[in-house]
């Protein structure tokens, strides 16, 4: 009885230190995270150049995207780690933020790229839709399509008679919550197509760039940038599906580790979940010369207040 005591004691003493271990690789990742985004946010806010101009707004609005995708997706992260359990009806929110955001960030790689081809394809007769004082009419219709397909995946399933969603506690995580085939089917249905269309609108725009680079003769420099930019967010979907590779890392890894499946399950959400989600928007913030230069200012100023002489 001593020597079983001892080995539960050990297995939840290890137990809690690998909790405490993940959470502190997690914190201060996206507390470096959120920095970088705070800076380029007070970029934005500070030169005003930048809200007149589409491509900038477009931007900005994947940062606040992104932090609150990694926001929600932190905060269920902890939950989960230290086994907090609370009604359906507070979950429910967080993994529908999680999601549609997640859903949102492709929508707006997509956005991305058919404004690159517009500014290209009609530089000096913009749609009206496309101008910076119009695009936040394409900003709520992708957040209304972000949103609306999880909530009718979370209208769609079979409620358990058991789980009263106002008082019985749960683990929050999505596959206690959406546990009916249909609601796997669907939400694998409109993956696809998101990612379908979005990745057919990327090499359609990419196309049509570097057709109109061809026969242009003045601007060629304009338009070589906006190519790449198309590129730049072909990687960044490429990024994003990261997050679909999990089942098949796990499965692979499984056999070939003698790691818990937790700490797997870990691995796989740090490595193809957040630094995608980290690396996406500032690899497009530092390439871009203007942003590049308002960061080396920031910083610069940062260090002479710190450093007075």
């Amino acid at each position: 009885m001593h020597n079983l005591t001892e080995l539960t004691g050990n297995a939840t003493s290890h137990t809690s230190l690998s909790v405490i271990i993940k959470v502190c690789v997690v914190i201060p990742f996206f507390c470096v995270f959120l920095c970088c985004i705070v800076v380029m946010l007070r970029i934005f806010a500070t030169n005003r150049h930048f809200l007149d101009t589409s491509r900038y707004i477009l931007f900005a609005y994947m940062l606040i995207n992104d932090t609150l995708q990694i926001l929600s997706s932190v905060i269920l992260f902890l939950l989960v780690m230290c086994l907090v359990t609370f009604p359906t009806v507070y979950c429910v929110p967080l993994l529908l933020l999680s999601t549609s955001t997640f859903m949102n960030t492709t929508l707006i790689l997509a956005t991305m790229s058919l404004e690159r081809y517009v500014a290209i394809i009609y530089p000096l007769q913009r749609p009206a839709a496309w101008r910076s004082d119009r695009i936040w009419i394409i900003i709520l219709s992708i957040w209304f399509l972000s949103f609306i397909f999880p909530m009718i995946e979370y209208s769609i399933g079979e409620r358990d008679p058991a789980v009263d969603i106002l008082s019985t506690p749960v683990l929050c995580k999505a596959i206690y919550i959406n546990s009916s085939p249909i609601q796997a089917l669907f939400q694998a249905a409109v993956n696809i197509l998101f990612f379908a269309v979005v990745s057919v609108v990327i090499l359609f725009t990419y196309i049509q760039i570097l057709l109109k680079t061809r026969k242009m003769r003045q601007d060629k420099v304009s338009a070589s940038k906006a190519k790449h930019t198309v590129l730049l967010h072909g990687f960044q979907l490429l990024l994003c599906m990261l997050a679909f590779t999990l089942p098949i890392t796990e499965s692979i890894m499984a056999p070939h580790v003698s790691w818990p499946p937790e700490d797997i399950a870990f691995f796989n959400y740090f490595c193809f979940i957040l630094i995608p989600r980290f690396l996406s928007p500032l690899i497009y913030g530092f390439r871009d010369q203007t942003l590049r230069d308002c960061f080396g200012k920031t910083f610069l100023c940062c260090s002479n207040k710190a450093n007075p002489v």
